[in-house]
């Protein structure tokens, strides 16, 4: 198999034109995966940013079959194309979800989670940027612990959000599905593998890619591939696989980064307190002490 890179990854655009803000991690991500996927793509995106941005007639951002669904129901249009495409007989094809945090780990969960059990060939792409931005930046279950936005305030007596991020990735893999992945814009050369891993996987597929928002997080849009780098270099995003019942870390550091580094380029972090952070960093901690216990490393 071809190592993908810049340099062997096809010159085609498949997805271009789109009027998502500078420096958006989502579009990034759609992007690369859809130059690995190719134009017999079809897919499918809810209410959300990257279908405001996409389908602005008559400049079309996609090259290739695409459908805005209802917010709740990806994973269901997604099977539901699949399973047309094989009825009509047109082989060769990809079908594919794209969708945020929250039409993923909120309202569209119990549709996703039906796709993986019934098993069908699709690829579900959750792009997450950690809230409900095209909406006004309100909170989502995949929200981090201290994140200040609409419906989570920073104040005096709360930090911003005071829960932490749903474990999805887990959830996901908890069906025994055949793929699953964590990826960031901030290593594309791993996600790029990923993607090309789910294009040739028999069965539902999934992968979870950090994809930080300049307009939400609240810092330059030049920086939007070292912050979600800084990210996994901080140990608050991990990449990782599961597949034939094995967790992998793909990415095992000896030592993190700091993670004030990270927090404080952003907005939505700069209240943050000294015992706040002393929250986030023991939740980080006692997650990778879990991980590195029971999950094979790389």
């Amino acid at each position: 198999m071809i190592k993908l890179n810049s340099r062997t990854i096809q010159n085609e655009e498949l997805f271009y034109g789109h009027k998502a803000c500078g420096g958006c991690g989502e579009s990034l991500a759609i992007r690369l995966a859809m130059k690995i996927l190719g134009e017999r793509t079809f897919a499918a995106l809810p209410a959300g940013c990257m279908s405001a941005v996409s389908f602005v007639y008559p400049n079309m951002a996609f090259t290739n079959n695409a459908i805005i669904t209802p917010f709740a129901s990806t994973g269901a249009v997604a099977s539901g194309m699949a399973a047309g495409l094989e009825a009509l007989g047109i082989k060769d094809t990809h079908t594919v979800g794209f969708a945020g945090d929250g039409g993923t780990a909120d309202i569209g969960l119990q549709a996703l989670s039906g796709a993986i059990d019934r098993n069908d060939q699709i690829i579900y792409f959750c792009n997450d940027n950690e809230a409900y931005m095209n909406t006004g930046i309100q909170k989502s279950g995949l929200t981090p612990y201290g994140t200040k936005t609409t419906t989570s305030p920073a104040g005096k007596n709360l930090p911003g959000s005071v829960t932490m991020k749903k474990n999805m990735f887990e959830i996901v893999a908890a069906h025994d599905i055949a793929y699953a992945a964590t990826a960031s814009v901030g290593y594309l050369e791993d996600f790029m593998r990923k993607v090309q891993k789910a294009k040739d996987t028999k069965g539902t597929s999934y992968i979870h890619i950090l994809a930080p928002c300049p307009t939400g997080w609240g810092y330059p849009t030049e920086i939007t591939v070292s912050l979600a780098k800084a990210a996994v270099d901080t140990g608050l995003w991990y990449l990782a696989e599961y597949e034939n019942g094995e967790f992998t870390l793909n990415r095992n550091p000896k030592e993190f980064v700091p993670v004030e580094d990270y927090l404080m380029k952003q907005s939505r972090f700069k209240h943050l307190k000294e015992n706040d952070i002393e929250v986030i960093k023991a939740h980080r901690d006692k997650k990778w002490n879990m991980m590195r216990r029971k999950w094979n490393t790389k």
